[in-house]
């Protein structure tokens, strides 16, 4: 081994050395004769290299070996978390996707079961409120002698043949808009004039009923051994809402309900029984033949009626099918519809700066379109575009001040199918809404809307009026001096003349009465 002092004397000539680690050696050696000084010495030295796994280059491959190492075993646990991630997240989704259909399934479900508004709060509150109504119309539909026929009829054969009327009756409902409200053996009932409320619910109901038993005779024709229908129709005020917690159910309630009730048990097969009431409401549109009065426990007598069919002037040939007037009849209910729509969405929530456009000019506007177009002699449908185009006036200005005619339009577009405007109808009061803008009127009804526009030219009231359009101006950032505002009004004045003569008659002062009445009420703002 390694040995850092001279060993004794002795007589080998040889040195061997073993286990020497890797180093820097020095070898030194002396020779001479015993007792005396060496005679001669020896030094040199040598390295002992280290093995190649020991060298710099060795490290450095371990190095890059375990860099290597560790960077494939990161790569493989990111692999791996990949691995897991792409299962759970394929595992999340496919969850998902089950739950949405889940999901939409029971809210399909529900919709069929409850009305669109009520099973909307259901699904955000947890719960619905019941809602009272005024006028809704009531039908219950019953099978004569269905306990008999239930007696003798195989149970799969009654349950069938039910199936497949009640499934017509169901479209003829959502035809016109009636809210089915529950079957009960051979017992069907619906309502019309809910959820959303209407006008035309009588004349709705009584029209599906009338088309219910056109099918049962229609059956009837095919089998002479098939059943035969009473319909009974009540219409008045009764609560509606949902009941129950696992299982929802939409109903009604009220003496209304009752009442239709007994109008069905008081009718006969293959008729429509109504009450007095609801044939107040279509008379119009039915021939209906009286048939005395029945007693009602806290109601007194009510009368009743059997329709008999549509009036032959509102007939299409006579053939029981409504004609055109007909639906004219029905489009101006749902004008009224429409009018109070407009009236509780925009106009009472009309902005204090409103001054001129606002509910009271909204509903002038509406009454001059009918009281100038009666007078100007439009056909009924000329004066149910003009008054509906009336009321697309003012929400314009409430919704976009600056844009209003873009708005009115916009607004047309939204709201008039949803009252069974016809496409025809909705071009013909867009043009009519763009008439505003206009100043060569060329269509009679555009004249006639145009001039219950401008009606208040011609009434005293005319520079309160115009007052009005002022401060409304100025409440939005149209910042018109009072002087500069009266010098154009009073160019106006000069310019204007109304289209129609029903218009001309009408006015209450000339223009020269105007001029002068103007500059009595700008004379304090003038001041101030």
């Amino acid at each position: 081994g390694y040995m850092q002092q001279f060993s004794s004397w002795g007589k080998e000539s040889e040195a061997v050395f073993y286990g020497l680690k890797p180093g820097k050696y020095t070898f030194r050696a002396e020779a001479g004769l015993s007792g005396q000084k060496p005679l001669s010495r020896l030094e040199f030295s040598f390295v002992i290299l280290p093995p190649w796994y020991f060298r710099w280059y060795a490290f450095l491959m371990y190095t890059i070996l375990l860099g290597l190492a560790v960077f494939i075993f990161i790569r493989w646990r990111s692999w791996k978390f990949m691995q897991e991630k792409i299962k759970l997240e394929a595992l999340v989704s496919a969850r998902t996707e089950e739950l949405i259909r889940e999901r939409d399934r029971t809210e399909q479900l529900i919709s069929k079961m409850l009305p669109r508004e009520t099973a909307d709060e259901l699904k955000k509150k947890g719960k619905a409120t019941s809602q009272k109504y005024e006028m809704v119309t009531v039908l219950f539909s019953d099978i004569q002698g269905f306990t008999k026929i239930a007696e003798q009829m195989n149970p799969e054969t009654l349950i069938d043949q039910l199936d497949v009327f009640y499934l017509h009756f169901d479209s003829v409902v959502e035809k016109y808009n009636i809210e089915k409200i529950k079957t009960i053996g051979d017992a069907y009932m619906c309502a019309g004039g809910i959820p959303e409320k209407n006008r035309t619910n009588p004349v709705d109901v009584v029209l599906a009923a009338l088309e219910m038993q056109q099918y049962m005779r229609e059956m009837k024709a095919q089998n002479a051994n098939f059943w035969e229908l009473r319909i009974g129709i009540h219409t008045g005020p009764v609560i509606a809402g949902v009941i129950g917690q696992k299982k929802y159910s939409y109903d009604i309630w009220g003496d209304t309900v009752n009442v239709a009730s007994r109008m069905e048990s008081s009718g006969e097969a293959g008729k429509v029984n109504i009450s007095g009431q609801t044939y107040e409401l279509v008379r119009d549109f039915f021939i209906c033949e009286y048939r005395g009065k029945m007693p009602v426990k806290y109601k007194g007598e009510i009368e009743m009626y059997f329709v008999k069919g549509i009036r032959p002037e509102l007939s299409l040939n006579l053939k029981g099918l409504p004609n055109q007037r007909f639906f004219l009849m029905l489009q101006n209910l749902r004008l009224l519809d429409l009018q109070e729509y407009i009236q509780e969405k925009v106009l009472e929530k009309a902005p204090p700066e409103m001054h001129f456009h606002n509910a009271v000019y909204a509903e002038e506007i509406f009454m001059q379109s009918e009281l100038l177009g009666r007078a100007e002699g439009l056909s009924e449908e000329e004066l149910l575009l003009v008054r509906t185009a009336s009321l697309f006036e003012c929400p314009g200005y409430i919704l976009d001040y600056f844009n209003p005619v873009e708005k009115n339009l916009a607004y047309a577009d939204e709201l008039l199918p949803k009252f069974k405007y016809s496409p025809g109808q909705i071009d013909k009061i867009k043009k009519l809404i763009l008439s505003s803008a206009d100043t060569d009127q060329q269509w009679i009804a555009e004249k006639v809307l145009q001039d219950a526009r401008n009606s208040f030219y011609g009434r005293k009231d005319f520079p309160v009026r115009i007052k009005a359009m002022w401060e409304e101006m100025h409440a939005h950032g149209q910042s018109v001096l009072p002087e500069e505002w009266l010098r154009e009004v009073k160019n106006r004045l000069r310019k204007f003349a109304f289209y129609t003569e029903t218009a001309r008659r009408l006015a209450e002062i000339t223009p020269q009465e105007q001029e002068a009445a103007l500059n009595e009420v700008f004379k304090d703002q003038d001041k101030s």
